[in-house]
């Protein structure tokens, strides 16, 4: 749902991670990247709607002033908000690159 609401706001390369059998402190990565702060905020807004209306709410919201990474927790799954420049020098895919990436083509279906 968090992957389907960053799409549904233009968000770009939406790309989830199933970390089950190499961490235990989360199950997920959602990650995207967006354009700008603007958009970075819209993205973070909706996904926080969504999920509210079925009773998630996030433990934490971190970065959502700056724009550049917000990090949102929802402790089973951790959602990341990057701008283009962010993303590429973080890298989380290839920091992570033993996770599997789960395949996202149907998000629009």
């Amino acid at each position: 749902m968090a992957a389907r609401a960053a799409e549904s706001k233009k968000a770009a390369d939406i790309r989830i991670l199933d970390l089950r059998d190499i961490t235990t402190f989360t199950d997920f990565f959602v990650i995207c990247s967006v354009a700008n702060p603007r958009q970075a905020h819209a993205v973070s807004d909706e996904i926080a709607k969504e999920l509210k209306r079925i009773g998630e709410l996030p433990v934490s919201v971190e970065g959502y002033d700056t724009a550049e990474w917000i990090l949102m927790d929802y402790g089973d799954f951790l959602v990341h908000i990057f701008s283009e420049t962010a993303r590429s020098y973080y890298d989380l895919e290839r920091l992570w690159r033993h996770g599997k990436i789960v395949e996202t083509q149907l998000l629009s279906a």
